[in-house]
């Protein structure tokens, strides 16, 4: 572990991962400002970027960069403009932009920075501790135990799921396996479902599919749903200090909230924008009656709780995905897409293997926090002047990263063909309030589910495996509670209120 740990730290620090990591940071920061641009559609815009690199930890240190960036970032349209940059900074908003109203928008910034890079290093440091001991754990697993644990990340997708979208989320999904069966199949090399099409003998792209599935959409939508110019401004943004004693108030929310979020960003299934609205309820709750009143109208505590607890989260999604080769958010399993492209296979092996992917990563969120801590709190005044940049250059930049990236990835025309046909059924899905992350998800894992399950039938002669292997079965016991966990809360709910109603 020890030289694993040396190996990253070298790794880390070369002149090309260093400044990976400040034009990933960057990047994210300045992009993850623009309301309704995730991290999912910037990193997707960059994942041919990536590839292009050819060295696999410099290309996901750019994109861990571009990550916890567009997070970071998305803190600042929040407090400034009430227009959350990500999903991940909504709670943000509800405490920021009050403070904002109130002259305090300096402040507000200033919590969020110091917040978000706690978070950010507390859950680095804690990957540091548990990524090994899961790595040690996972080198029990099987294919068997494989197939069971793509299962229990499939059945978590409810998580990706809006009220009552548990069954829209679930059908995302099992389109997104059906889409993985396209091209040859893991137990016989043969083309399944191609239509006769050449390019679809190995399947559709991922590249294609992540940008049809996220910034094409979003580029419609700018199109169709222009924002208002808001001339209310976000008040006075020259003064940047806190007091001791809002810092002595802030201490402990950071700490709590970035144990809480990282342990939500293990879970697969699980994120930031979960992490952040947990952690804005906690807080709330444990708070004294007379501070509970003050969230949501400009609470420090109400601030620095969902920025430590997302950009904690952020950290702890890359355990499932680096010891296990599980997406814990949506975002990595975009990563986990970009790790396949670079022919590096995440999981137990990762650490032993690949030592310098595996602590690299790690060492750059040191890095990567830092920079961004730097970056924000001098640069606050200036970069905010983004968010002015108007939607008729904003739009054909992302349409031209979207199409030329789909081209690059796979070098084919068929692939724009692909990629506007997706684009047109993902905005049609998002129009219906379809969540698009499980499909993708649904997509990366079902690969790697068909393989896991067909190498273990053929070593089993049969599904015999299931009941035979004790871990393989709880796995899957697992996985069916977490499916119906959701239906049964929803009908406890409604029994409840049918009795009080009585």
């Amino acid at each position: 572990m020890l030289e694993g740990l040396l190996i990253g730290l070298e790794t880390a620090f070369s002149l090309q991962n260093l400044m990976m990591v400040i034009g990933g940071c960057l990047i994210g920061t300045f992009i993850g400002m623009l309301p309704g641009l995730g991290p999912m559609s910037i990193i997707a815009i960059m994942i041919p970027v990536a590839i292009s690199l050819g060295d696999a930890s410099a290309a996901l240190i750019l994109l861990a960069g571009v990550y916890y960036g567009a997070i970071f970032g998305g803190s600042t349209s929040s407090i400034l403009l009430n227009a959350p940059g990500v999903a991940g900074t909504v709670a943000t908003s509800f405490d920021g932009y009050p403070m904002a109203k109130q002259g305090k928008a300096g402040k507000a910034l200033t919590i969020a920075a110091i917040a978000s890079f706690s978070g950010g290093t507390i859950g680095a440091i804690l990957l540091m501790v548990f990524a090994p001991a899961l790595s040690s754990v996972a080198l029990l697993f099987h294919s068997a135990e494989y197939f069971a644990l793509m299962v229990v990340g499939l059945s978590a997708i409810a998580a990706f799921a809006g009220t009552g979208q548990v069954a829209k989320a679930l059908m995302m999904t099992t389109l997104g396996l059906i889409m993985a069966t396209v091209g040859e199949g893991a137990l016989f090399n043969l083309p399944r479902f191609t239509m006769g099409i050449m390019d679809l003998q190995s399947g559709f792209g991922f590249v294609t599919l992540a940008m049809a599935m996220f910034a094409l959409p979003e580029a419609v939508f700018l199109i169709l749903n222009p924002t208002k110019a808001d001339d209310e401004g976000g008040g006075d943004i020259k003064d940047l200090r806190i007091t001791r004693t809002e810092a002595r108030a802030i201490a402990p929310v950071i700490g709590r909230q970035s144990l809480q979020g990282f342990f939500i960003g293990v879970l697969p299934g699980a994120g930031a924008t979960i992490a952040s609205f947990l952690g804005y309820a906690v807080e709330r709750n444990i708070a004294p009656k007379e501070e509970q009143e003050q969230f949501g109208k400009g609470s420090i505590k109400g601030l620095a709780a969902p920025e430590s607890a997302n950009n904690a989260a952020c950290t702890g999604s890359f355990v499932p995905l680096l010891t296990l080769g599980i997406p814990g958010s949506g975002t990595t399993a975009i990563l986990l897409g970009a790790l396949i492209a670079l022919n590096v296979t995440p999981g137990p092996r990762l650490m032993i293997d690949e030592p310098q992917v595996f602590w690299a990563v790690i060492m750059s969120m040191f890095i990567g926090n830092l920079v961004l801590l730097i970056l924000n709190l001098p640069l606050i005044p200036y970069i905010a002047r983004i968010l002015s940049v108007p939607r008729n250059y904003l739009i054909p930049f992302i349409l031209f990263f979207t199409l030329m990236g789909a081209y690059i990835g796979q070098n084919n025309a068929t692939e724009l063909l692909l990629l506007v046909g997706f684009g047109v059924c993902a905005t049609a899905l998002k129009f219906a309030n379809y969540p698009l992350a499980p499909l993708l998800i649904g997509f990366i894992l079902g690969g790697m589910l068909e393989d896991n399950f067909s190498r273990s039938m053929q070593l089993y002669d049969g599904i015999g495996f299931i009941w035979e292997r004790p871990m393989t079965l709880g796995l899957l016991v697992i996985a069916v509670i977490l499916v119906l966990l959701p239906g049964y809360r929803s009908w406890r709910k409604r029994a409840t209120f049918v009795a009080d109603g009585d």
